[in-house]
């Protein structure tokens, strides 16, 4: 209470008193008990009124005993029906919730988890994909400065997120084992990585990661088929120390479209599941081929980088001119790249302006920005005659064209004339500048497109270096081979753009999410998010159709479809009130992620265990976690003591005792003859 409350509490009180006292006693020569309970009263009724009019704020103190949180995450999805551990996930979500004791000394929260984590209502064991990472992720961040042991029902099967093994967990993980934990002999496909797209008479790659559980030598036998027809085939041998294969061979694109592709590797002698021996894959051939023109006006490491990582796809070839020696038609390339721009290139880029050319420019050290800035190519650096190092941040709103994250922002910088870009039209930022650690809104790499010509320009030299970083990073050239590949991809594409573009995926494991993601613009190319979308999906088998709207979720239109049997489907999606549609094909194999797996992972819920502090439990040792549960001193109520300022008009019974002293009074008064 502040000092100028008290004095005006103190001055009430003397009032209060000087009020009554001038009543009942000054002048008074006789003091009989009834004047003393009068002025009791009076002194009493007006004090308590200025005390409300004075209004002053006290301070009220209330005790809270907060108890620890124990964070119950039930895996909810398919492998748990599998093993046919449905009932004991029941029963031990029931023994936690009704026990008492348990109850005495924690708070307990229900979180179900599949591949996304909600609190629990009903269990349905119907998850398609398990993301154990991302339950204890979550729970981690919400009880992050709290004492909330966390207790994992889960058979340790994951299949999509980050190993588990590796959270980062400041709470206590005590993993109960669900499932069948006996060894069973075991072959399986683990991994199948192959590349999306694929050129027409070209051969693609394709590696297979098998593995083998078991300490019987074993032979099987490795098919690849398509349309039912085997298209390569290996003998293996598998052993106990053996016990892993990657074989890679190449395949022929033999016809144009969408290519459906099956992977099984032969089953053995007691071999228990066999779901996971067989993997679906899909290559989309393309019929096209591309020329691109490399003009330079120095010799850079850059140079062979480029041309390397275009022509680790077949289908692109690449010639190299220095800008003195080039007599050639630029109309003889889909692309043209321009590296060390200076005066020099005048004549070409002319050319390149006037059959509206797609290209790329590469500046450097070298390139003469004064000369640039006068071709009205729609940007202009402000370069002074000095170098900056500039590195690369990702822009995960790039739209498009699909790009990964290959470690962007791990790659040396680039380097180029000090300046200001400045952008004339409209473009598209892929990467952005690093300036030593600071992000800037300057774009490192951006694309244009402008009356059907495409243009990107990447603002430095030593892209060699990004090379050469991702190999060191990933032993292959594949991810920066990739990323330049999308960027002449789409650079060296004649096509119109179009106002509606979709993306899926074509093919989906059974009674997964499928997908789709639309970008729709209008005349200007400018997203639009006034359209009304619909996808129509039909069965080829069944001729069944369904349709369902898109949603608008940020710059971007999408619907989930989920429940769809497995088999070949054809989807158009539609905007509504207008001419325009895009059309494809997708497919739902039989294949269930969530039983590839013969027994439950033992081995990484004890290691998780292990370095989280906690302990692994079996689905029949509740007595013994719940001691563990109960008896360890960590888990303890903390009490809490919180202040609150009330204001003293708000306690509405003082105002009803001073209404029953001034009654009290004005009756006594009245009885004794008083008024």
């Amino acid at each position: 209470m502040q000092t100028s409350t008290i004095l005006l509490v103190i001055l009430a009180l003397i009032l209060s008193v000087s009020v009554a006292f001038f009543q009942y006693f000054f002048r008074e020569r006789r003091k009989d008990k009834v004047q003393i309970v009068l002025f009791i009263l009076k002194s009493l009724s007006i004090f308590l009124l200025l005390l409300l009019l004075i209004n002053p704020t006290i301070n009220q103190i209330t005790l809270q005993n907060i108890k620890p949180t124990l964070s119950l995450l039930i895996d909810d999805s398919q492998s748990i029906s599998f093993f046919n551990e449905q009932e004991s996930v029941k029963n031990l979500t029931t023994k936690f919730i009704n026990d008492s004791e348990i109850n005495k000394k924690f708070d307990i929260k229900e979180l179900l988890f599949k591949s996304d984590v909600r609190v629990k209502d009903s269990f349905s064991f119907k998850g398609s994909n398990t993301n154990i990472y991302k339950a204890l992720e979550q729970v981690n961040n919400l009880y992050k400065e709290a004492i909330s042991p966390v207790v994992l029902l889960s058979d340790g099967n994951q299949t999509i997120g980050n190993d588990y093994n590796f959270v980062n967990s400041s709470q206590n993980i005590y993993p109960v084992v669900l499932g069948d934990t006996t060894k069973y002999k075991d072959l399986k496909i683990s991994q199948l990585n192959v590349n999306k797209y694929s050129y027409i008479k070209n051969k693609f790659p394709l590696e297979i990661l098998m593995n083998y559980e078991g300490k019987q030598a074993v032979n099987s036998k490795l098919y690849i088929y398509k349309n039912g027809k085997v298209v390569f085939s290996k003998r293996l041998k598998f052993t106990d120390k053996d016990n892993s294969k990657s074989i890679t061979t190449n395949l022929l694109s033999s016809e144009k479209g969408l290519q459906y592709y099956t992977a099984t590797i032969q089953k053995i002698d007691g071999e228990k599941n066999t779901k996971n021996n067989t993997k679906n894959f899909s290559v989309e051939v393309i019929d096209e081929q591309t020329k691109v023109l490399l003009l330079t006006s120095v010799l850079h490491p850059d140079i062979g980088a480029i041309k390397k990582a275009i022509e680790s796809n077949k289908q692109r070839s690449v010639v190299v001119f220095t800008i003195d020696k080039f007599k050639g038609q630029l109309i003889d390339y889909q692309l043209v790249v321009l590296f060390g721009v200076n005066n020099k290139f005048k004549n070409s880029i002319n050319e390149i302006k006037k059959q509206n050319s797609n290209f790329i420019l590469v500046s450097g050290p070298n390139s003469d920005w004064s000369f640039i800035n006068q071709q009205q190519l729609g940007f202009q650096k402000n370069a002074i005659n000095q170098t900056e190092n500039y590195g690369a941040i990702l822009n995960k709103g790039f739209l498009t064209f699909s790009q990964k994250d290959i470690g962007f922002n791990q790659f040396p910088p680039l380097l180029d004339k000090f300046g200001e870009v400045v952008v004339s039209k409209e473009y598209q930022t892929l990467l952005s500048q690093n300036i030593n650690g600071l992000e800037t809104k300057q774009p490192l790499l951006a694309t244009f497109e402008e009356n059907n010509q495409k243009t990107a320009v990447l603002f430095g030299e030593g892209i060699w270096k990004w090379r050469a970083n991702s190999f060191l990073s990933t032993n292959s050239f594949q991810d920066f081979d990739m990323f330049i590949g999308n960027l002449v991809q789409y650079l060296a594409s004649n096509k119109k753009r179009d106002r509606l573009e979709v993306k899926t995926e074509r093919l989906f494991p059974a009674n997964s999410k499928v997908i789709f993601n639309a970008f729709y613009t209008d005349q200007n190319f400018k997203f639009d998010n006034r359209a009304s979308l619909e996808v129509t999906i039909t069965n080829t088998k069944t001729q069944e159709v369904l349709k369902f709207p898109f949603s608008l979720i940020n710059n971007s239109y999408q619907t989930e479809i989920e429940n769809l049997p497995s088999g070949d489907y054809q989807y158009k999606v539609a905007v509504q009130g207008q001419n325009i549609n895009q059309y494809g094909k997708f497919k739902i194999t039989d294949f269930l992620i969530e039983e590839q797996f013969t027994r439950a992972n033992t081995e990484k819920l004890l290691n998780l265990a292990d370095r989280t502090g906690g302990k692994m439990y079996y689905k029949d040792q509740f007595e013994d976690l719940k001691k563990e549960l109960l008896t360890n001193t960590s888990y303890y109520t903390i009490q809490k003591s919180t202040t609150k300022e009330k204001n003293l008009i708000d306690w509405k019974w003082i105002l009803f005792i001073v209404v029953a002293l001034f009654s009290a009074e004005w009756f006594i008064r009245k009885y004794h003859g008083k008024i």
